[in-house]
């Protein structure tokens, strides 16, 4: 069983989606960003259940899960910014101003 490819995948897929999230300045690439790196803990979870069991691909399913409702949650958050701002760009608003 060899772990070494599948966890360098891993681990590249999530170190872009830092990078994506603390470069860019859209929400929408920022969210799937987020996503990116949420299916690259996938990978990783199902990569390591082939040495621990069906554990780790128990936890897959918790965290497509949490990551579906996040979708669900963060759309909808982009949405209701949009429709206040009109712009779904984070240097143009700052929502704790008066």
């Amino acid at each position: 069983m060899l772990l070494g490819p599948s966890l360098a995948l891993s681990a590249v897929l999530f170190a872009l989606g830092v990078v994506g999230v603390l470069i860019r300045r859209n929400v929408v690439v920022v969210f799937m960003c987020v996503e990116l790196m949420l299916n690259a803990v996938n990978l990783t979870l199902v990569a390591l259940a082939q040495l621990h069991g069906t554990s780790g691909q128990i936890m897959v399913f918790f965290v497509m899960t949490v990551a579906a409702a996040e979708a669900v949650v963060g759309l909808a958050i982009i949405l209701a910014i949009f429709r206040h701002v009109q712009t779904v760009d984070l240097k143009q608003f700052n929502l704790l101003k008066g």
